[in-house]
């Protein structure tokens, strides 16, 4: 399918079907698609807050997955983590229906912008792409986003704007971001991750170095990560414009004058020898400067004003599960954060140990048999940095346990960590150990954040 046939679809109001409709990604394509004219339905596998919300915007949403509930659809888009399997996959195959990845969707979809500005790394997209929504808006420049989070200010995770600028995330899971059709891509930094899909290192690098190159040769633009060794080498060979940023003044992009209180940074941006702004920050932590520098080298090359970066930078106070402040209870300030790599973990901790507080305690519940074990010894390291360490049981998300592992032999080798398995033991053991002067983490990409309304908190 190419993007005229996918345009024809949505112009005579063709059915499409989304197959795990109730993911974030997923659920804001179907509210684009609808916009555009489709007649969208889906299916997913529970009941969800977000396929409630879906069904209030007059969309149909199966419980559950059949042959049957394709109907007439024209169109069938699906998660990666959705199988040839899947009945409703195979009823699309057996009537030769056209079937779509999620992000092949949005590539195609991408292609009716003039730009498209696409945020990838390992960490740090969900931030960075906000950091972008926020100042793009504050531009006047009315832009199209599609972020992996609830970012307030758009109310959700899809803005709808005009057809100038396409902003997104750009995830590496699967290779999905190499059905993108970036005109800027930003690469914040590249690590060991999703080893269940690639085989190394090396060839997540060499994943980046495709998508980097997927950029126009002459009009388009890579920002990268100076400081990154992983990225300099996804770039290397790259015959594109390259935009490197970082803490030194050696980058074309740094930071000068910082100062840090309590967490929080201000500093100036100098871009290419120049003063650009006066940044102030309302979210903690080194590694969020580093994400604003990132979002300056590409609001430069758009002509964004050094005033308007700075104005749009100050009014961004963050987004849903990255360091979130959710309440209080018995004194403690309790943050939820989606950290579930330790490179994350380390960068959010050493960030609450900055803040003044007594004590960090962090409940970390990790994401996936095979990540747990292909970085145990780094989640070892990472955790360490919490005060005490509490781990509930794995969540397995798309996997099973083939390999009998448990956060039991994680926490084993964490000093003072402790082990109650399910969410409600897990709270209770924080309403035995929380006092006046504590932060304390829910921390994972898993449903760790439901362990907050276990506890008899006051909200933020």
């Amino acid at each position: 399918m190419n993007y005229q046939h996918l345009k024809q679809l949505i112009e005579e109001h063709k059915v499409i079907h989304l197959c795990g409709i109730g993911g974030v990604s997923m659920r804001a394509l179907a509210r684009l698609l609808q916009q555009m004219g489709a007649t969208v339905q889906g299916s997913d596998r529970d009941h969800s807050p977000a396929v409630a919300m879906l069904r209030r915007q007059d969309i149909t949403v199966y419980i559950g997955h059949s042959a049957q509930q394709l109907g007439n659809a024209a169109l069938v888009i699906r998660t990666a983590a959705v199988p040839d399997s899947n009945p409703e996959i195979e009823e699309a195959h057996r009537r030769g229906l056209p079937v779509l990845e999620r992000a092949q969707a949005w590539g195609l979809l991408m292609q009716g912008y003039n730009h498209a500005l696409c945020v990838a790394g390992t960490h740090g997209k969900t931030s960075t792409t906000s950091m972008l929504t926020e100042v793009l808006l504050c531009a006047h420049m009315d832009p199209t986003v599609m972020v992996g989070g609830e970012l307030p200010m758009i109310g959700g995770s899809l803005r709808i704007g005009a057809k100038d600028l396409f902003v997104a995330e750009a995830c590496e899971y699967r290779n999905s971001f190499l059905s993108f059709l970036p005109t800027i891509a930003i690469l914040l930094n590249i690590e060991r991750d999703h080893l269940d899909f690639f085989s190394s290192t090396d060839d997540i690098i060499h994943s980046f170095h495709r998508f980097a190159c997927l950029v126009p040769e002459k009009e388009g633009l890579v920002v990268a990560n100076g400081e990154d060794p992983h990225v300099e080498k996804a770039v290397t060979g790259c015959n594109r414009r390259i935009i490197r940023f970082g803490l030194e003044p050696r980058w074309d992009v740094y930071p000068q004058n910082a100062e840090v209180n309590l967490g929080y940074y201000s500093f100036d941006i100098i871009c290419f020898g120049e003063f650009y702004c006066r940044a102030t920050l309302q979210v903690p932590g080194e590694h969020n400067m580093k994400n604003a520098l990132a979002a300056a080298a590409a609001c430069h090359a758009l002509g964004v004003s050094g005033k308007a970066f700075a104005a749009g930078l100050g009014g961004y106070t963050g987004v849903g599960r990255r360091f979130e402040r959710k309440g209080t209870f018995q004194g403690a300030v309790i943050y939820d954060d989606y950290a579930h790599h330790p490179d994350e973990i380390i960068a959010t901790l050493k960030t609450a140990k900055s803040m003044g507080y007594d004590r960090v305690i962090c409940v970390f519940q990790p994401h996936t048999y095979s990540r747990t074990q292909s970085l145990f010894e780094e989640f070892a390291k990472a955790l360490s940095y919490a005060d005490i360490a509490v781990l509930t049981e794995i969540y397995a998300a798309r996997e099973t346990n083939v390999n009998h592992i448990s956060s039991k032999s994680l926490a084993d080798r964490i000093p003072g960590a402790v082990f109650p398995p399910p969410l409600p033991e897990a709270a209770e053991f924080i309403r035995r150990q929380a006092r006046p002067g504590d932060l304390i983490f829910t921390m994972g990409a898993g449903d760790i954040y439901k362990l907050f309304d276990m506890l008899p908190h006051e909200e933020v």
